[in-house]
């Protein structure tokens, strides 16, 4: 009987790092209320330190891919789990707005940036060469599963017992996976004898130096190509209209209109069931479908559920929300395998760095929507504005996506100059 190849263990902890990295940044979503509760902060306040946790949870991600490069895999991610248990853990200790941007917004945010997508795009590419786009879209579902694992504990423990043992459990769960890591992830096959899963041969690869040198110059190359911004923006948006709007204020939202919060979570974890089924099968086709078109089609499908749902807060009807769940939740983040296909094919080596740039952009999207949302829910009374702004760039990011099929056919293609 043929031995199971390393890659798939060293996939398997790879997955329960990224479960948890995504349940950690979605947990300020839960603990909206119950601080608005206990400080009387108003959600523009609270929704700043998100916004501050996704900014850095996508600007840190380019730079954690070249400290990779330089220092190795594992000792980033483990580096990057003490820091989210410490800036969860030390929350119970806070008495003002500011400590909470501090902590939840930069610690957090550093923290789960540098163990998010760009380290599945690493990993998948150090270690797979067969099976490269369906791991990727495993890897990329385990955010979901983190939300699926923790919303709905989270949501319990901070409507019984408050929002502080909810952050103690974030910065117990970040200190037991960083063990697992260190014991049973290596940063190449070659560094124990292997070669990539479906590789003929070693790769001799070089620790580079200047890690973020390097991430800069890349940006500036990456940035002289049509191609790369047709793909930022678009996963701009794409922040914006997934973590920044329905991660971070979907159960405030919900609970606007009489739905428990722990029904509220529930759902939303609900969500990332079918995420993972929505994005296993994404990493499926985008090795063998054209990665452009699947984005166009994600786009699409997601701004025209996104600006359905007014109607069905306002309806209160679960049977259509339960629509919602399940189609929204197929397109959460399937737009990932085919992105970090298209970095990969048209950047060759530096792919995963450009990716990591691509991923700032849709945590710069996230951060600005989030902190717009909340601060729309202030003035207006409700999330509605919110629902359809998203809605209407989601089709926008579909209509750019279709231009780079029909425009970007080769990579000499996506080496034209803007302008």
């Amino acid at each position: 009987m043929k031995s199971l190849h390393r890659a798939w263990i060293v996939a398997a902890v790879a997955f329960v790092a990224i479960i948890g990295a995504a349940g950690f940044r979605a947990t300020p979503g839960v603990l909206i209320t119950p601080l608005e509760d206990e400080f009387g902060w108003t959600r523009g306040t609270i929704s700043l330190a998100v916004s501050v946790n996704l900014m850095l949870y996508g600007l840190c991600a380019p730079f954690a891919a070249a400290l990779m490069d330089r220092f190795g895999v594992r000792r980033v991610v483990a580096c990057a789990l003490l820091m989210v248990a410490a800036g969860s853990g030390l929350t119970v200790f806070m008495t003002a707005s500011w400590q909470l941007v501090a902590l939840w917004g930069v610690l957090v945010g550093l923290g789960t940036g540098s163990m998010a997508l760009v380290f599945a795009a690493t990993l998948t590419d150090r270690w797979f060469v067969r099976h490269r786009g369906l791991v990727t879209g495993v890897l990329t579902a385990g955010g979901a599963t983190g939300q699926l694992i923790f919303l709905p504990v989270l949501a319990h423990l901070a409507g019984t017992h408050g929002w502080r043992p909810a952050s103690l459990t974030v910065a117990g769960a970040a200190l037991a996976v960083v063990p697992l890591v260190w014991f049973l992830i290596r940063d190449t096959p070659e560094e124990i004898g292997l070669t990539a899963l479906g590789a003929t041969e070693p790769v001799v690869r070089v620790p580079r130096t200047g890690a973020a040198a390097r991430a800069v110059r890349v940006l500036r190359e990456a940035a002289r190509t049509r191609y790369f911004w047709y793909l930022a923006i678009g996963f701009a948006i794409c922040g914006a209209s997934t973590n920044g709007l329905v991660g971070t204020h979907f159960i405030p939202a919900a609970h606007d209109h009489g739905m428990p919060e722990t029904t509220a979570a529930s759902l939303l974890a609900l969500i990332g069931v079918f995420d993972i089924a929505g994005t296993v099968f994404s990493g499926w086709l985008s090795d063998r479908v054209d990665s452009r078109l699947l984005l166009a089609v994600y786009y699409g499908l997601r701004g025209l559920s996104l600006l359905i749902l007014p109607r069905l807060f306002a309806a209160t009807a679960e049977p259509s929300m339960l629509v919602f769940i399940v189609f929204y939740g197929l397109d959460w983040v399937a737009t990932v395998p085919p992105t970090v296909a298209l970095c990969r094919k048209i950047f060759g080596a530096d792919g995963s760095v450009v990716f990591g740039w691509v991923f700032a952009s849709h945590q710069i999207g996230a951060a600005v929507v989030a902190t717009v949302a909340g601060v729309t829910r202030d003035h207006l009374g409700d999330y509605d504005l919110a629902w359809y702004g998203a809605g209407a760039l989601c089709l926008l990011a579909s209509l750019m996506s279709s231009r780079i099929v029909t425009r970007v056919g080769s990579r000499r293609e996506a080496a034209i100059l803007v302008g």
